[in-house]
């Protein structure tokens, strides 16, 4: 009999926890490739606890346990998670390690699943966990997965070839490329652990996983340039062996660990930051050397090349004039009654389908009315669905996954007339977004240098939004992509021309309401020839029209107002000729000049 509540699981895995004598074990929201999104099977955070987010820990000892998730989901953890059975805790205030010593004894013994896992994570945890005597150990069966009944099987869903007119270079240029990353590091190779270097390095695309088109492999890049491949052989067509042609070698995806066995004598790259422990463990018990060093295809892949640069720009005109016929539906909707954000984000995906070159949402769509709307990265489902009401705010983020490149979104529609608060928020996070899409900044500046850009209006009354400003952006890959970011944290990874980001500051009012104003940006250089130096700039690459009823321009600057105009101007002239008559007719009156 499957175990249907979240308490029985509870009890089931401590259980199992007894069995394999362990007085603990930590429960991560991550697969053997450090993946943000990862696949049913390895589920095992939601499964046990229900948390539906996409970043969290729980640890689970004999008589307590804690969930540990950042800013994004303060309110949602509270709303998935029986706080009867966990403590909430941030992660910005208590680390899981530093919590395992406060709640440990002598002789305890923590488990930990190494292919979760990075190396410096467990040396944290073990540090942590031997101040008070306990011992972190490394299991051999994840006891989640021993007592997970009808856990899922990993996909089996054929890989295909990512054509050239998208990717822009053949994998056989890519590899020759970081194979000199690899002889200038002095490594005989490295492993490429992150699916979506897998999928850029080798030009593959897959569907294992919901909203990023990669397939479940592991590779290893020679310094010769050569390739092995590990992947279920199921997942491997006859056009995908002509694809990789004989430069990449194949092998199934459970040989993986004894090849890393097989290294002795040998110095191997392994990122620190990307792969899991288990990975350098298996090196190293087989006689190789560990050499930590950058996964070489991370920079790579975040400075588009001018195929997928224009593959960007075709792929957010096409998801803009999606995007513009569902605002219209909201504006013409949402006042009848009736809808609510499981039918909203519904209508969403319609419109994008109706493109005809949608392969799948970039992420599942953050469908927010009223007061979910102050949640960040809400998810909405059957149990948490509600209407979307004259007074509130609707707030919608969310993108779509095209063959030539991955938007991602987020706009906000008034339902009824907005209050001055209201008004005053939007038009104060507008502003900050103005700020940062007009910056010029020096060739070598960094995302952190920015950040303050975006909040300063905010600031200014004594409010700020717990989360970054921008994150990169794959090509028909991740939504969220390194290493470059705009965050509060300091970065050293500076911002160079090709690389793309989302400019989205928002504002959360508990319980009320949430504002975020998002669109995807590309660094290029700036042609000024007066200019003393090197510098940068932004190109917009996202087209849709702003909430025009949110805006008090009484709060704007004369050039904030030109901005916006000019804005609305560019979403008339490049989103109109792809509407039919009464869209576009819509979209102008949306995209008339303020007042």
């Amino acid at each position: 009999m499957l175990m249907q509540t979240h308490e029985h699981r509870l009890s089931a895995l401590r259980e199992e926890m007894k069995r394999q004598n362990l007085s603990g074990f930590v429960v991560p929201i991550c697969d053997e490739h450090m993946s943000e999104y990862v696949g049913e099977y390895a589920q095992r955070l939601s499964w046990l606890t229900g948390f539906g987010g996409s970043a969290g820990t729980a640890v689970i000892l004999a008589d307590k346990a804690a969930i540990f998730t950042d800013g994004r989901y303060t309110e949602q953890v509270r709303d998935q998670v029986n706080g009867a059975h966990y403590e909430y805790v941030s992660v910005h205030d208590t680390k899981p390690a530093d919590w395992i010593t406060a709640h440990t004894d002598a002789g305890n013994r923590i488990g930990y699943d190494p292919w979760l896992h990075t190396a410096a994570w467990v040396k944290a945890a073990r540090a942590a966990a031997e101040k008070t005597g306990a011992e972190l150990m490394a299991v051999h069966t994840n006891p989640v997965d021993a007592v997970w009944q009808d856990r899922p099987e990993p996909s089996l869903r054929p890989a295909q070839a990512h054509p050239i007119e998208y990717s822009g270079k053949s994998s056989a240029e890519k590899r020759r490329d970081m194979a000199e990353d690899l002889r200038d590091n002095s490594v005989d190779a490295a492993v490429i652990a992150a699916l979506d270097s897998v999928a850029w390095m080798l030009n593959i695309r897959g569907s294992d996983v919901s909203n990023t088109p990669v397939t479940r492999s592991f590779a290893l890049l020679h310094s010769d340039g050569h390739a092995d491949l590990f992947v279920a052989p199921e997942k491997v067509t006859d056009d995908l062996r002509t694809h990789l042609g004989g430069d990449v070698r194949l092998h199934p995806y459970t040989d993986f660990e004894d090849r890393l066995r097989a290294f002795a004598g040998s110095v191997i790259g392994v990122d620190p930051e990307r792969s899991v422990a288990a990975i350098a463990q298996a090196i190293e018990a087989g006689g190789g050397k560990v050499s930590p060093m950058r996964d070489p295809a991370v920079l790579a892949k975040a400075i588009k090349n001018p195929a997928e640069q224009d593959g960007t720009r075709a792929a957010h005109l096409r998801d803009g004039a999606a995007l513009t016929r569902f605002l219209r539906w909201c504006a013409e909707t949402f006042a009848k009654g009736g809808e609510d954000e499981l039918s909203a984000a519904a209508k969403l995906r319609e419109y994008r389908e109706e493109t005809g070159a949608l392969k799948d949402l970039s992420f599942r769509t953050i469908s927010a009315a009223g007061p979910h709307g102050a949640l960040p990265h809400y998810s909405v489902d059957e149990d948490s669905n509600i209407g979307i009401e004259t007074g509130q705010l609707y707030l919608v983020d969310s993108g779509g996954q095209y063959l030539d490149g991955t938007t991602d979104v987020t706009r906000v529609v008034a339902v009824g007339e907005p209050s001055a608060e209201m008004r005053r928020r939007y038009t104060q996070v507008l502003r900050g977004h103005i700020a940062l899409a007009i910056a010029r900044f020096p060739v070598g500046t960094n995302g952190g240098q920015l950040d303050a850009l975006a909040r300063a209006p905010l600031w200014a009354d004594g409010v700020d939004y717990a989360h970054g400003t921008g994150h990169g952006v794959g090509s028909y890959l991740s939504v969220h992509e390194g290493p470059q970011r705009i965050a509060k944290a300091m970065s050293e990874e500076a911002l160079q021309p090709g690389m793309i980001c989302s400019n989205e500051p928002g504002y959360y009012k508990a319980g009320a309401f949430g504002i975020r104003i998002e669109n995807l940006v590309m660094v290029r250089s700036w042609d000024n020839p007066a200019a003393q130096g090197a510098y940068l700039e932004f190109e917009n690459l996202t087209w849709a029209p702003l909430e025009r009823e949110l805006i008090d321009a009484s709060l704007l600057s004369q050039s904030e107002i030109s901005w916006v105009d000019s804005y609305h101007a560019a979403v008339r002239d490049k989103i109109g000729p792809l509407l039919d008559s009464d869209d576009a007719r819509w979209l102008e009156t949306r995209c008339a000049a303020l007042d």
